[in-house]
């Protein structure tokens, strides 16, 4: 159960949006994996000056980011290894740019892990109870 938010500079057409979604959870069910319908996609477009991201930080990797930065926040639950979640992460930013014209310096990923006990998808109940 994956909850995706990108957080991007406005000005994205629709069409770009759905790209991007598409982009991202097809790399998840393919590496993550999940279940198709399994797909909670919100987008934040905010004002460009909202955003202040580091040119070109990135450890030690040089990278060079654009006005074209996607934030990419993944809610999931805990217990991939090291090797799926960078299988996890090149797949996105390799959809990413196939699919949806993204560099992919411009591509800032976290992953957040959760117990399977702290969703609940629907009706105030617990989704995977223990």
């Amino acid at each position: 159960m994956p909850l995706v938010t990108v957080t991007l500079r406005e000005g994205k057409s629709p069409e770009f949006l759905q790209k991007v979604g598409n982009a991202i959870h097809a790399a998840l069910v393919d590496k993550a994996p999940i279940p198709v319908g399994d797909r909670f996609h919100i987008f934040h477009e905010v004002p460009a000056g909202n955003i202040d991201a580091d040119p070109t930080f990135a450890s030690s990797n040089p990278v060079q980011r654009s006005e074209d930065l996607l934030i990419i926040q993944i809610t999931l639950n805990a217990g991939r290894t090291d090797i799926t979640k960078s299988a996890i992460y090149a797949e996105i930013v390799s959809r990413l740019q196939s699919d949806a014209g993204v560099r992919p310096d411009d591509v800032f990923i976290n992953l957040v892990e959760v117990a399977k006990q702290d969703w609940s998808m629907a009706a105030g109940v617990m989704t995977y109870p223990t």
